[in-house]
């Protein structure tokens, strides 16, 4: 007889059931998996390989599918590399290839050349084609409602997407007034942060924003306040 084991701590259309901790992937995500015999297990704790949690569950080895809730920007960073330098070698060149219009947009909306471009390296790896799972777009992963919000009309165009991405960015900056915090919001959306009170206990957000903030620091010579 084949069973359904529910792990997951979503409240969507979803049955809610107990938290099982913080070291979770993230909260948008409900991973489907599959043992051998059929049996289906529903959980949102993968480790970063996208495997379950608990070592009980290690037979539901088949992942079937990857829902994506719309409240939430989180997906899949395939440009961020085993270090901080790292650059897929397809997109290597394009490294130095925007910063005319980085510095444009910081000039704009009086962000620091540097933070643009560490969000950039670690959004898309400077690949102007770059797209996720849900479909964030371009070189600022810009998401379809986030360019329509902000009147872009071609997010593959890399102009208009570093313009946009760092008009948002300039608007969570104000909205919080926490670096952190913006970028958390950028990657896991302004809901989720609001929700948690904080960056949000999500595995990946939690390593984007050490990312975007290493990158800045160490590779673009940003410099982070102390809180």
């Amino acid at each position: 007889m084949k069973r359904l084991l529910v792990a997951t701590c979503i409240c969507t259309a979803f049955v809610c059931t107990a938290w099982l901790g913080a070291n979770t992937a993230a909260a948008g995500q409900l991973y489907r998996f599959q043992d051998a015999d059929g049996n289906v297990l529903l959980t949102n704790q993968v480790d970063s390989q996208r495997k379950p949690l608990r070592h009980d569950r290690q037979q539901y080895r088949k992942l079937v599918k990857v829902t994506w809730y719309a409240d939430t920007n989180v997906h899949s960073y395939r440009n961020w590399g085993k270090t901080e330098m790292a650059v897929k070698a397809s997109a290597s060149k394009n490294r130095n290839a925007f910063d005319d219009s980085i510095r444009l947009a910081a000039q704009r909306y009086e962000l620091d050349f540097g933070l643009i471009k560490a969000v950039i390296h670690t959004e898309s790896g400077f690949d102007p084609q770059a797209r996720s799972a849900p479909g964030a777009q371009g070189l600022m992963q810009l998401m379809p409602a986030t360019a329509r919000r902000y009147n872009v009309s071609n997010a593959w165009d890399p102009a208009q997407n570093i313009n946009a991405g760092a008009k948002h960015l300039r608007y969570l900056m104000k909205r919080y007034g926490d670096l952190s915090l913006a970028l958390a919001a950028y990657n896991a959306g302004e809901g989720n942060v609001d929700k948690y009170g904080g960056i949000p206990p999500f595995a990946e957000t939690q390593d984007y924003v050490e990312r975007v903030t290493g990158r800045y620091t160490r590779l673009y010579g940003g410099v982070v306040a102390a809180n």
